[in-house]
């Protein structure tokens, strides 16, 4: 098992209650190859540079332990959602 982190960034005019469930739907899929160790909720941050005429995202920081299969997994899932804006995924050194 390896050690990752993971920030994605939601679109910022997503209803609070539904980025609770789409959080939980990431978290949910990396339970099934690991263990999410702790989530930072970083909130409402400026972009460096315009997004598809955004300005704005929430913030969310993964950490979580798994096996070499989730990060194609989990990058699957960012990609075809469409509130997702950015994502990154990050194996950490042991």
């Amino acid at each position: 098992m390896n050690k990752y982190e993971s920030f994605v960034v939601f679109r910022p005019d997503l209803a609070e209650e539904s980025r609770v469930q789409l959080l939980e739907r990431f978290k949910e899929i990396i339970g099934r190859y690991g263990t999410v160790e702790s989530v930072d909720d970083w909130g409402m941050k400026r972009l460096a540079y315009q997004i598809e005429k955004l300005t704005e995202g929430y913030y969310y920081l993964i950490h979580f332990e798994a096996s070499n299969d989730l990060p194609m997994e989990l990058e699957r899932n960012y990609k075809i959602n469409d509130q997702v804006i950015r994502y990154n995924i990050i194996r950490k050194d042991s």
